[in-house]
């Protein structure tokens, strides 16, 4: 089970907005950079929009970004795109049997440790923001390590 794609579809968009900043971004030339149909990246850049991290005008084409990448987490974007229910990126079965010692308590045990590993990977998230990712992109289209 994978995190849903949206979240990297995202972060592809965004990072060609701001690396074709002085140029038009319509759909069909992000859809082509990130090989997939227009139609997906108008539902995704609709989903960016309503989050507040990119501008579109009814009847222009293209889209821009609505703050500095420097102002972008890839929290932001990771919650944007609906990728999980707010609190709930691990699944719990709800039906244990709770006759048994284990289906009784198999939530209080694992629940805590699932609540931790997602906020460490949202606290991660929050510290990572767009124009650090396009820096990494414009190295390593130069060749240069960014790490």
């Amino acid at each position: 089970m994978n995190i849903s794609s949206r979240f990297a579809v995202a972060i592809h968009i965004l990072s060609v907005l701001e690396m074709n900043k002085a140029g038009v971004s319509t759909s069909d030339y992000i859809a082509e950079s990130v090989n997939t149909n227009p139609v997906v990246i108008r539902r995704i850049v609709g989903m960016l929009s309503k989050a507040g991290l990119v501008e579109v005008k009814p009847g222009v084409a293209g889209a821009k970004l609505a703050k500095p990448p420097s102002g972008i987490t890839l929290l932001d974007i990771y919650h944007a795109v609906h990728v999980v229910q707010e609190g709930s990126l691990f699944g719990i079965h709800e039906n244990s049997d709770t006759k048994c010692p284990v289906g009784k308590h198999i939530q209080t045990a694992i629940v805590p440790v699932f609540s931790a590993a997602q906020k460490a990977m949202e606290d991660t998230l929050h510290e990572v923001n767009l124009e650090q990712i396009v820096r990494k992109i414009h190295a390593s289209a130069n060749g240069i390590s960014s790490e």
